[in-house]
């Protein structure tokens, strides 16, 4: 019995031993594998030395190659991080308050984890009070790139001595009596006039030709794995979109009228090529109400910079409807975009995925949505919907609708 045992030993001693030589023999194929990825890779382009292509030839060869190795490609930033990569002059921008803070963070982990952190560019803070220690800390912590804070001048945000502002509380009274959104926020106005006119302006703004607002609490659905700031510079556009809406009449009852006297004064500023027909169904007789939801946009500064926009700024501030009325950034924007850009400078990104509120776009493409990680419901796309510009920009521009567009108005 004695013996028997000594022998059952000796056997499972050896079958421990020949476990431990396969499994030494796998992780050195799997490593000398991985060095020789590397070790040929050396003389060609620098991105071959990514994890990302390790394990794609590791995959390729049948390596038992574990979800945590998997979970590391999705942050393999080895493109961006190389000398060779150059961002754009761009920058994110958040107008924001302290209390905004949690939902802030929802929002930059969205974007960084959809887009920035393969890129790293800075994100720029604006506020009419200074931002809390805490605030600076806990978002900068999430941001890839330099998170930069700044404090609005009070001359960007205040009342012009032109403004009578017992008229404006008046009219914000009236407006309120009849249910307008906003209708009696001071804050609400001064912040559609810095959007309008000012932002751009901003000394922590100045260095910087491309910008991507982001509001609180806002989501991507979708993997963005390519730079759209680059996108915009390669191709030549100057203002990019995701959603179109119409605009409360109410709260624009003048901006048309006075948009036509300074056009009356300024034709030479009409691009000849322009958006008019998105903006209006009559030739510019009178105002459809369309615009582009300016709450996500990427634009090229310059274009805010420029004489006719600065001129047509200037024009609309003088007339008071920012505070008589309540005048919002997207209209303006978009009645300048679509007046002085040539049409082909205007891009819908409907690629992204996006959500602010009630309304958002998703691609109804479902390859599309497959390849771009995205997980949002194409049911609840806004672009082809009733009181969505969205149709009519397809229209205007030519361009050819998703397939079984009709299946999501």
């Amino acid at each position: 019995m004695l013996r028997l045992n000594s022998v059952s030993s000796r056997i499972r001693i050896l079958v421990f031993a020949a476990f431990l030589i396969t499994i030494s023999y796998t992780f050195t194929s799997i490593f000398s594998s991985e060095r020789s990825s590397l070790s040929s890779s050396s003389s060609s382009n620098s991105n071959s030395n990514s994890l990302g292509n390790i394990v794609s030839n590791a995959v390729k060869n049948n390596q038992p190659f574990g979800k945590s190795g998997v979970d590391n490609v999705v942050s393999d930033t080895s493109l961006t991080n190389s000398n060779e990569y150059q961002r754009e002059n761009a920058t994110f921008v958040t107008l924001c308050r302290n209390s905004d803070l949690w939902q802030m963070m929802n929002a930059i982990k969205r974007i960084e984890d959809r887009f920035n952190r393969k890129f790293k560019y800075d994100w720029v803070f604006l506020n009419n009070e200074e931002f809390s220690d805490q605030f600076k800390r806990l978002t900068s912590s999430l941001i890839s790139g330099t998170a930069k804070y700044g404090v609005i001048s009070s001359d960007h945000w205040s009342y012009p001595d032109f403004i009578d502002q017992e008229k404006a509380k008046k009219s914000r009274q009236e407006m309120e009596k009849k249910g307008i959104i906003y209708a009696g926020l001071e804050s609400y106005r001064h912040m559609c006039r810095f959007n309008s006119g000012f932002f751009y302006k901003h000394p922590l703004m100045l260095p910087y030709k491309y910008y991507w607002r982001v509001e609180p609490d806002i989501n991507i659905f979708c993997d963005v794995d390519y730079d759209l700031f680059k996108y915009m510079r390669e191709n030549n556009k100057t203002y990019g979109f995701t959603i179109s809406i119409y605009e409360f009449r109410a709260t624009i009852e003048t901006l048309w009228s006075t948009t036509k006297e300074f056009l009356s004064k300024y034709p030479k500023f009409v691009a000849q090529n322009n958006l008019m027909n998105f903006i209006s169904d009559d030739k510019g007789n009178e105002y459809n109400l369309c615009h582009f939801w300016s709450n996500f946009e990427i634009a090229d500064m310059d274009f805010w910079r420029s004489e006719a926009y600065e001129k047509y700024f200037q024009y609309l501030d003088n007339s008071g409807g920012f505070f008589y009325e309540r005048w919002g950034d997207a209209p303006v924007h978009s009645i300048a975009a679509a007046l002085f850009l040539s049409k082909d400078k205007i891009h819908f990104f409907d690629d992204v995925g996006y959500n602010h509120g009630v309304y958002s776009m998703c691609p109804i493409d479902e390859n599309l949505r497959m390849e771009k990680k995205c997980y949002c419901d194409p049911e609840q796309d806004f672009t082809f919907r009733g009181y969505s510009c969205g149709k009519r920009y397809y229209d205007v521009m030519n361009l050819k609708k998703p397939d079984n567009w009709e299946k999501y108005t």
